[in-house]
């Protein structure tokens, strides 16, 4: 039935494997001012603190009981056996999806397991914690190596790539996202004016001028498997998955 999918994810679809999700209630994210420690102006002023807030994420996701769960191996069993032209987009910066074999891939916001050359903009993955002496090995004399996380201010990465997709795409799913950031937000847009069947799959209810055309709620984990075995069999997917 479908031939070219595009699958968005959020952080709900972390949250179900334990990890925490950035912003609180009151705007803070885990204790800590937006502006202060996702922003490059934050940076700029107090790197450590910055460092500091990262590495304890980077700490969280390497921690026991940090593991991917069914909706993220739901989706590398997609990619690996659906037929057609597969593309995994995600806004969450860990590492939950290539931990569970998805290699067709973009990190738009950036990875938690990767530092980066703020001269050359080459990436490194971390094998130890950001710090002074956390150097790249690209420059002489190395770089001082930044989260290679996409803050405030900056441009998600691979926008080109997505919107092609978005275009091409006969089915589009957003799985754990609030779609109320952009660019993220106006995926569905892209994806309803190009004509592909677009499938919304989150905890909340959808809201009242949800632009999807089918809404699943419920838990990812739960809903995933099943979805998927439906898109692997040929059928269109509805709404008794």
């Amino acid at each position: 039935m479908y031939k070219r999918i595009v699958v968005l994810t959020g952080a709900g679809i972390s949250a179900e494997s334990g990890i925490r999700t950035f912003r609180d209630q009151d705007g803070l994210w885990e204790r800590h001012h937006i502006e202060d420690v996702a922003t490059p102006e934050g940076y700029a002023r107090n790197k450590e603190l910055v460092e500091a807030f990262y590495n304890d994420r980077w700490q969280q996701l390497l921690s026991a009981g940090v593991e991917p769960n069914p909706a993220h191996l739901a989706l590398a069993r997609l990619e690996k056996e659906f037929d057609g032209e597969f593309l995994l987009i995600t806004q969450n910066i860990d590492n939950l999806h290539e931990r569970a074999g998805s290699f067709k891939l973009i990190h738009m916001h950036g990875e938690l397991v990767k530092g980066r050359c703020p001269q050359s903009g080459q990436t490194f993955l971390l094998t130890e914690p950001f710090g002074p002496d956390h150097l790249c090995t690209c420059c002489i004399p190395g770089q001082r190596l930044r989260p290679h996380v996409v803050w405030f201010g900056e441009m998600p990465l691979g926008l080109d790539r997505i919107q092609f997709a978005l275009e091409e795409c006969d089915l589009f799913i957003a799985i754990g996202t609030s779609g109320t950031v952009y660019p993220a937000a106006g995926f569905v847009d892209t994806a309803n004016h190009h004509g592909a069947h677009t499938v919304e799959v989150n905890l909340a209810p959808p809201a009242r001028d949800s632009e999807f055309q089918l809404h699943l709620t419920g838990k990812a984990g739960e809903i995933m498997p099943t979805l998927v075995g439906q898109i692997l069999s040929g059928e269109k997917i509805s709404g008794s998955c």
